[in-house]
């Protein structure tokens, strides 16, 4: 598969193994701007790994894979062209919402990191909590923070593994808002839920995933969302 010029994600049969267990087995997909691949599959499907892979956090044991432009793992390149939001909220406790968006927009780099800080807070509508320490928020709160240091930066592509999971209804919105405006603005998403819902309201793409590789892979645009939801149930209970 070419990627073209314009691609801000391209995997090339990329493949993770633990010992003889081949969690990614020989994955390939492109995902331009303003696109968004909703990866669903059940649990060991090796759908984190492969976000994993793509944040420049695991090496690849085959193939290759391209984020923003930068050739993975990447290293630091990587980790600034990339937001990843994660089961781990990878904030610190002690430290306010705010400091922990402002340290993140540091880490960056960013020049103004208060005022990047405070923008993103506001935007996933958690900013009348910036001054509370982390361990005061519900969990709820504390994924939107959580979702805000990843995003402080501006990445050209985001990685979601299950986002919405303790969110109440405002921080859905919120959250939904958000991946809304990332779109039009040409940031690239892969999104991974058990959620079909979710994954289809957002997607341009759907991908499912079994046994560390995509064995359903096609465009939002040509799926019929009942008749996809019973499908994916078959395939799913299939791995089981």
């Amino acid at each position: 598969m070419d990627p073209g010029v314009d691609a801000v994600v391209h995997a090339a049969a990329l493949t993770r193994h633990f010992g003889r267990c081949r969690a990614v087995d020989r994955v390939t997909f492109s995902l331009f701007p303003g696109g968004c691949l909703a990866v669903f599959g059940p649990n060991g499907a090796g759908k984190t790994t492969l976000l994993r892979m793509l944040a420049g956090l695991l090496q690849p044991s085959e193939g290759s894979a391209q984020v923003g432009g930068v050739t993975l793992p990447g290293g630091a390149s990587a980790r600034a062209t990339v937001g990843l939001i994660s089961h781990h909220s990878m904030l610190y406790p002690a430290l306010t919402a705010r400091e922990n968006v402002e340290f993140a927009a540091k880490l960056q780099g960013l020049p103004q990191p208060r005022q990047a800080a405070a923008h993103t807070l506001a935007a996933l509508r958690v900013d009348s909590w910036a001054d509370v320490p982390v361990r005061a928020l519900s969990r709820g709160l504390q994924q939107r923070v959580s979702i805000a240091r990843a995003l402080v930066h501006g990445p050209k592509v985001v990685l979601l593994d299950e986002p919405f999971t303790g969110l109440d209804a405002v921080g859905s919105a919120a959250l939904g808002d958000t991946l809304a405006e990332l779109k039009n603005a040409a940031v690239g998403l892969i999104l991974v839920t058990h959620h079909l819902q979710e994954g289809l309201a957002v997607a341009t793409h759907v991908a499912v995933m079994r046994s560390g590789r995509f064995v359903r892979y096609e465009s939002r645009e040509a799926i019929e969302g009942d008749a996809y939801a019973e499908g994916y149930l078959e395939l799913a209970a299939a791995a089981q």
